[in-house]
């Protein structure tokens, strides 16, 4: 039995598996939590009471948001530093261990199932070439997936923080307003939650359309992105959508630049917690136009599948799977 863990600044998830089936799984506020081994127990003992019996936990594996070094992490966004040596032996688990979240969702690729998956360009899958893994959430996650006759391999990036590079006039004005206020601009400033309420303030001061004053109650009371996104797409407010068409065409581009770089006519995988809840967006054709502009090379960009993960559990499955190598 494998204790898995996809453990964030905001929310963490738990999970008992053998192989990949869930056995028991329960989601928590992370900083409810002084530290991983308070939500540990908290989790051990709630399984015990859902199973029946207290469950006996083999190895474990948490992809954590944060850098990872050797067997300690400092979570991003948390006051919590994590042990795996500690971990094993408080809980009596015979092996911990600890992967950025990105790597473990990059291992749980090979779990999901055709029903997980939405295909945006069907492209000309190559089973032998590497994957890419990118997905929006509070930042911008990168991992590549190579291929080896021992099973697949992970490797981790901080392709987020790569330099952005506007494609055109509209995203070249986007980066000269980002770059008076935050100097370098990254990848991860544009193509994130964070970045889409910053693309969302650049045109409201272009004034191209007017300004709904319900959204704006609700940036300052709500998740902002996540209040753009809503009124793009429920209420067609005329300047979040601008705002979300922009961020997808940038997404696009981004996504394009990582698979060409590492020829990823394995695939690539579009995961996060944006991604999925702007699915219709994406699937217009936006994304897909951004992805493939590549000038000499945009055979080559469509000859790449891009597919939508619509799987929550990616983080926990990856990590279970982490946890057996």
């Amino acid at each position: 039995m494998i204790l898995a863990g996809d453990i964030g600044g905001t929310n963490a998830r738990l999970a008992l598996l053998v192989a990949d089936e869930v056995r028991f799984e329960e989601r928590y506020g992370s900083t409810d939590y002084a530290g991983l081994d308070a939500l540990i127990a908290r989790f051990l003992e709630r399984a015990r009471a859902g199973l029946g019996r207290a469950p006996r936990v083999d190895r474990a594996c948490f992809g954590v948001a944060g850098s990872v070094t050797g067997a300690r992490v400092k979570v991003t966004n948390l006051p919590w530093e994590i042990d795996a040596r500690a971990l094993e032996r408080e809980f009596g688990i015979e092996r911990v261990a600890l992967v950025n979240d990105f790597v473990a969702s990059a291992y749980g690729i090979e779990a999901l199932a055709a029903a997980d998956l939405v295909t945006l360009q069907p492209g000309e899958p190559d089973a032998g070439a590497p994957r890419v893994l990118i997905g929006a959430g509070t930042g911008l996650g990168v991992a590549y997936v190579v291929p080896e006759r021992g099973g697949p391999r992970v490797v981790p990036s901080e392709g987020g923080h790569v330099g952005f590079a506007p494609a055109d006039e509209e995203q070249a004005a986007l980066w000269r307003y980002l770059h008076a206020r935050l100097g370098r601009v990254e990848a991860e400033h544009v193509v994130s939650g964070p970045g889409l309420v910053r693309i969302y303030e650049h045109l409201r001061e272009v004034a191209r359309h007017p300004v709904s004053l319900a959204l704006e109650r609700e940036l300052a009371a709500d998740d902002p992105a996540a209040a753009i996104s809503r009124h793009a797409l429920e209420h067609a407010d005329p300047l979040a959508a601008e705002a979300l068409d922009l961020f997808i065409t940038c997404f696009g581009g981004i996504a394009g630049d990582h698979a060409l770089s590492v020829l990823a006519r394995g695939g690539v995988y579009l995961a996060g917690g944006i991604a999925p809840k702007i699915r219709a967006r994406l699937a217009a054709g936006g994304f897909i136009a951004a992805f493939d502009a590549k000038a000499g090379f945009a055979p080559l960009a469509r000859a790449m599948p891009v597919q939508l993960v619509l799987n929550e559990r990616l983080g926990l499955l990856g990590a279970a799977r982490a946890a057996t190598l």
